[in-house]
This record gives structure tokens, sequence and C-alpha cells, in this order.
């Protein structure tokens, strides 16, 4: 019996139907990549699972996020200040992506850990803030399955609803529950809303939201589960 042994040239065609394959959910033209540095190297960040907000897409802004002005109000401002780069975490934390404009902070003793919350939020845990109405940022999301999942949702402050998209057109959306009193008073939202994934594999999500809010993640779970 004749055996097949693959030429290069078949080989490579595979590997090219893979690449597209593997890569054909995100828009045409999109630039953004996922975020990558010295200390996170496993490429899309996965769903079902948790989205870090902070690890938005590289890619600057029109690409990977829109914030209204270029300045990093926390990284590149706030914690530059006496006393808000805390004793003991890393300056990695302190200055997170403080050349880009979206507007990223962590969590503090003097300012989220002094007052109870409704839930308790991770040390030095990363969020946006500094929010305005009409500002967005991208996540290139590696989807394990297509499908509808339930969105948790980690925040402070008011009960506004933020929107998804996924390769650019609408997906689902997470309704805060409740005003928690303070942009440093957290709570978790759990089943605020859904988001649905047409496909499996590389997907652009795009996080649409307004002012009021700390967002510090967001988890994906398949509909029906918690």
């Amino acid at each position: 019996m004749r055996r097949c042994i693959p030429t290069i040239r078949a080989a490579s065609a595979l590997l090219l139907f893979i690449g597209v394959c593997i890569c054909a959910g995100l828009p045409d033209g999109y630039k953004g990549k996922p975020f990558e540095d010295e200390r996170h190297h496993s490429g899309a960040q996965a769903i079902p699972g948790t989205i870090q907000c902070a690890l938005y897409d590289l890619g600057g802004e029109g690409v990977a996020y829109h914030d209204t002005d270029a300045i990093n109000k926390g990284s590149g401002e706030l914690n530059r200040k006496a006393d808000h780069c805390r004793p003991g975490t890393p300056e990695y934390l302190c200055y997170f992506r403080e050349k880009e404009g979206v507007d990223i902070s962590y969590t503090k003793d003097f300012a989220d850990f002094n007052h109870p919350n409704l839930v308790v939020p991770e040390k030095n845990q990363l969020y946006i803030g500094w929010e305005a109405d009409g500002e967005w940022v991208n996540y290139t999301v590696n989807v394990k399955k297509a499908g509808t999942y339930g969105v948790n949702a980690m925040y402070g402050n008011q009960p506004n609803t933020v929107t998804f998209s996924v390769n650019n057109r609408p997906a689902g959306q997470c309704k805060l529950p409740l005003d928690t009193g303070s942009f440093h008073n957290w709570n978790k939202a759990m089943n605020c809303g859904e988001v649905t994934f047409p496909e499996a594999g590389l997907q652009l999500l795009t996080l649409h939201y307004n002012s009021g809010n700390n967002l510090a993640y967001f988890e994906f779970t398949p509909a029906g589960k918690k």
C-alpha cells in the first residue's frame, strides 16, 4: 500500500488554512493585537473566563481604544503624586500603561479597603476609571465555544448599563444593579447580562462605557451556569 507523504507546498497550504480559520472571526483590517508585555505572555484572554479591563488590546487610540484625551489620569498622573504608589506595590502596577490614553489605576489601602465593600476587590486590582461618555476598549478574545454567555462584573459607583459588541456588531449588555455610593465602594454584579459570540476562535470584543464607574473585570460563563 502506498503511503501519502505531504509535500512542503501541501503543508504550507494546511498551515495557511489553519491560520485563516483561527483568525476568521476578527474584522477585516483590524490592526490591534492582544496585550502582551514582560508579565503577560499568554495572548488573547479566554472565554469562558475573566476579562481584565486593563488588559485591552495594543494598537493605540482609534484602534485598541477611544479615550477623550491622551492622558492616563491614573497611572500617568494621579499615581505619580506623593503617596499614590503605595508601599509594597510594584511600580509596574502603579504606572501600568501610563503612556496610553485609557485611564487606569489599582485598588489602594486608603481608598478601597478603609471601609466596608459590598464585595471586597483583590489587593492591587487594576481597573479602568475616569470614564467619559462614548469611550470604548477592544479585546481580542479566544472563544472556546460559540454561544451565549452570562456576565458578572466587578465595579464601583453608578448603576449604569455597559454594552458589548462582537466583531463590530451589537452582542449584549450588562446592567449594573445598584449605586455603590462611591467609585471606591466595590460590588460584584452577578448575572448582570448576556453576550453572544457567534463563532469560536479569535473574536473582537468591544466594551462600550459611559461616565460614572470604575470597572475592574468581567466574567463570562456559559448561559445558565453560575
